[in-house]
């Protein structure tokens, strides 16, 4: 499978303002080819940057600007293949299955008891995803930057972020790890950057998407953490920024695939 990923943002920022950045497709062992361009212009002038390795084949880019500045950013890559499924270390074990800032597991412990008592593995996935599937609705622009797992379930809708961070806290509930990845979807509409779970089931990690929105076979990962506070595509680390302009493509080279929600998927 090729995929062919793009994304375009312009923002403004204020003096002395650092930038940290996600949008790169994770450098992964196994795919049969890879090439990237990443161009981040102010003014026409290229901009220096410092490329910073993140969790699970993630990058972050990271600029500074002393001075005001309309800052555009373009990102291309085409990849062919699949990554190698990735080897759970001890360490990811523990991370993720411990309760973190937007997967409240802790407070949803009698939730996750009482809807999955005896589910396990690939059952346990399927039975979170279609539930947090048919207890929500995806209402772009609904939530808050602030708002967890608990608020999603109080509310009853959100956006990818809301709806991932919902089965994450729930699978971790019943000690299974969860995180969430941030990938470039194809097949998805609107086009966006889009946020999934992933679950340690199984001797592997397995991808989940509660909004049904896209296959997951075709999903390409841009980097992985505990939640959206480890794998925002856009933050600033000092200073401020207002976004003015964002565009997301993805594309597969080809028919997209068939989702089946009950397969258990690979993030490649």
């Amino acid at each position: 499978m090729e995929r062919t990923v793009s994304a375009r943002l312009v923002f403004k920022t204020t003096p002395n303002t650092k930038v940290a950045m996600a949008i790169a497709a994770a450098r992964n062992p196994g795919y049969s080819s890879f090439e990237e361009n990443l161009s981040i212009t102010v003014g026409g002038a290229q901009v220096p940057v410092s490329e910073v390795p993140d969790h699970h084949g993630g990058r972050l880019h990271y600029m500074e600007f002393a001075e005001p500045s309309e800052v555009v950013v373009d990102y291309s890559a085409t990849v062919a293949g699949k990554a190698q499924p990735e080897e759970a270390e001890l360490a990811d074990r523990i991370r993720y299955v411990r309760p973190s800032r937007y997967a409240e597991s802790d407070r949803l412990l009698p939730t996750a008891y009482a809807e999955f008592d005896g589910a396990s593995g690939g059952e346990l996935l399927h039975a979170v995803r279609n539930w947090v599937n048919g207890e929500l609705r995806y209402i772009s622009g609904s939530s808050r930057g602030t708002d967890g797992a608990v608020e999603t379930l109080l509310s009853r809708r959100g956006v990818c972020r809301d709806f991932a961070h919902l089965a994450i806290a729930l699978l971790r509930s019943k000690d299974i790890p969860a995180r969430l990845a941030a990938v470039y979807a194809p097949g998805l509409s609107p086009m966006d950057f889009h946020a999934v779970a992933e679950a340690y089931v199984e001797g592997g990690w397995h991808v989940i998407d509660p909004t049904g929105l896209a296959p997951r076979e075709s999903m390409l990962r841009i980097t992985a953490g505990r939640d959206s506070a480890d794998t925002a595509f856009l933050s600033t680390v000092g200073g401020s920024l207002s976004l003015s302009q964002m565009q997301v493509t993805a594309v597969v080279n080809g028919s997209l695939p068939v989702e089946d929600p009950a397969r258990l998927v690979a993030l490649g």
